[in-house]
């Protein structure tokens, strides 16, 4: 017998790799002088973003292979909505990992600042990964950005390896979620009619006819009542109500034609109650949870760079905060925000056709 404990037990941090994860955090190979207590706060700090983002990826491709099927089963529809959960409660943790970040003082970063040399964080192609994969336009960043350009310099100068490129590439081949789950809203069964049934398109014309104008009627019985409680004139009101409605008209009809996918949104978010649209109902509220919990990562982005280092030029030489700021204004899921403007309360919609279809027993 002997005294000596076994060598093949896995151990926690064998099983971390601890001793190789906790030799990060000391910058690049020859990096000199040693990080200070700042620098190095500052690295993990980052570090632990990037672990966060590899997860946010993994899962948010995971959701890409469901839902980017000709047909989505029903019954992983769960799975999908567990896989957005997690990634919106990491973006609300990684909210809060800013604050840990605001312990560094202006002076305390300004003593390191210039060893960051030209490096941006807009270089974190994660990041910019589960962007395009998420569906965000080049439009929509400033001056146009194309990150796959970007990402492409980056390699020829030997900044990123030809395996995130690869990766990058792939991904930008790929339709995004938002095109994913447009295409998954278009195959949505209104009025217990399926998409390219016989007579669908007649149906779904009525079902958006018929949406519009509850819309206008509801808009005739707010305007009366504010008319009459003298919360305002009369003309101003109906110019308000009734350019709402205008709008709601042009955004199920885009072109003059209806647009099936936000006509589908419309009939989810307008009859949550039916049974069928459970989990749709709530698929589509975590994307708008999730990209709720993104929108509020970049603002507290924004506010922790703008207490440390002001209105500086960032040192990738982007205008700093002024940058951050208009990230805040990003939109992926735009119809998903867009179609709450034009809800109209239950009871004021038409009933629903063909109901049992939905899970609903027919009345005696």
């Amino acid at each position: 017998m002997t005294d000596d404990a076994p060598t093949h037990r896995m151990t926690y941090g064998g099983y971390l790799q601890l001793e190789s994860l906790l030799t990060l955090q000391d910058g690049p190979e020859g990096y000199s002088p040693a990080p200070s207590n700042d620098e190095q706060h500052f690295i993990i700090v980052h570090q632990a973003f990037e672990l966060w983002f590899k997860l946010i990826l993994r899962e948010l491709k995971e959701t890409h292979a469901l839902l980017h099927q000709e047909h989505v089963p029903e019954e992983k529809l769960p799975q999908i909505v567990h896989h957005l959960d997690r990634v919106t409660e990491i973006f609300r943790l990684l909210s809060n990992q800013w604050k840990v970040m605001e312990t560094l003082t202006p002076q305390g970063f300004l003593a390191f600042r210039d060893k960051l040399g030209t490096s941006s964080g807009f270089e974190s192609w994660q990041m910019r990964e589960l962007e395009v994969l998420l569906g965000l336009d080049n439009a929509q960043r400033m001056g146009g950005m194309d990150p796959l350009l970007h990402m492409k310099k980056l390699a020829k100068e030997g900044k990123v390896s030809a395996s995130v490129l690869s990766d990058f590439e792939f991904t930008s081949s790929q339709p995004s979620l938002r095109e994913a789950l447009s295409a998954w809203l278009a195959r949505t069964p209104i009025n217990g009619s399926l998409a390219g049934s016989a007579g669908d398109d007649a149906v779904i014309e009525a079902f958006v006819d018929g949406h519009v104008a509850a819309m206008r009627t509801h808009g005739e019985e707010v305007i009366a009542h504010i008319v009459a409680i003298g919360h305002g004139e009369e003309a101003p009101v109906r110019a308000r109500i009734e350019s709402a409605t205008e709008q709601a008209a042009e955004f199920l009809r885009p072109n003059g034609e209806v647009s099936r996918s936000r006509a589908g949104l419309l009939f989810i978010e307008s009859y949550r109650e039916l049974p069928l649209l459970s989990w749709p109902r709530k698929l589509i509220d975590s994307f708008v949870g999730l990209e709720q919990s993104m929108l509020l990562f970049r603002s507290a982005h924004a506010r922790m760079v703008e207490r440390m280092i002001g209105r500086r030029m960032g040192t990738g030489g982007s205008s700093g905060v002024d940058y951050l700021d208009a990230t805040t204004k990003y939109r992926v899921f735009v119809d998903l925000w867009a179609v709450r403007t034009m809800l109209v309360k239950r009871d004021a919609l038409p009933d629903v056709e063909q109901a049992n279809f939905y899970g609903f027993a027919a009345n005696d």
